[in-house]
């Protein structure tokens, strides 16, 4: 179960990065697309749209991901040890996860294969670089939503720690919206954000909130090893 406060962190945290790591990650396949699938003639108002369509795209497959994690997560859960173990679990990989955005470690460059490389994403992409319509821009979207990234592997950690379909796909779903900002800005002031002091800055906001959040999650975890049988929905009193 989630409370509001790990939903304004789930947000805040995905905010942050968005400006940060996504902006590094996804922010060459942002720009590959305003050059190649944008017309200049376009008018302000058509560029919005087919950029929010883009955005939407990703934020359906992470809301989907999200529910399957969570389903996962419930499905795994026998005892309150086993909520403990996946709690501490997360919490590990959000802390790993934050000096790895930090620069400290290289557990996301270890994780983060290349499915860019594989034949049916090529494909794929191609084609739809080559089509003009809005929604080949939500197709694109999804399509790069599955492409292998830390950030996004620490969202799903954290939807299945939920234990709950639904609040898996709700965590996912504000890692989506809260990314939109960053990548939107993006894809109109080109170039801007990926250098310079801003994007430095939220990175290390971003991995200082990512570390205190999986010291939370420890420490939920070592609650319930504490009480068991604890319920979910008081888990984080």
């Amino acid at each position: 179960m989630m409370d509001s406060i790990n939903l304004i962190s789930i947000a805040t945290i995905a905010l942050l990065g968005s400006f940060g790591h996504c902006i590094g990650m996804c922010g060459g396949i942002v720009l590959a697309y305003t050059g190649a699938k944008i017309k200049p003639e376009w008018s302000g108002t058509r560029q919005s749209v087919v950029h929010l369509a883009y955005s939407f795209g990703r934020i359906t497959t992470y809301t989907v991901l999200g529910a399957l994690f969570g389903y996962l997560g419930s499905v795994a859960t026998f005892s309150g040890h086993t909520i403990a173990a996946l709690f501490i679990f997360a919490g590990i990989v959000m802390i790993l996860t934050g000096l790895s955005i930090m620069g400290k470690i290289k557990f996301l460059t270890v994780i983060e294969h290349s499915l860019m490389k594989s034949t049916w994403y090529q494909k794929s992409f191609r084609a739809l670089m080559e089509d003009s319509s809005i929604f080949s821009f939500y197709l694109l979207g999804m399509i790069n939503g599955l492409l292998p990234c830390g950030f996004v592997y620490f969202f799903a950690v954290t939807a299945a720690s939920t234990l709950s379909p639904f609040w898996g796909a709700v965590v996912m779903l504000i890692f989506g919206l809260s990314t939109i900002p960053a990548l939107f800005s993006l894809g109109f002031f080109a170039g801007i954000m990926q250098k310079g002091s801003l994007r430095k800055t939220m990175i290390t906001l971003a991995s200082i909130a990512v570390i205190v959040y999986g010291l939370f999650m420890i420490y939920d975890g070592v609650k319930f090893i504490q009480n068991p049988d604890k319920s979910l929905l008081h888990c984080c009193d």
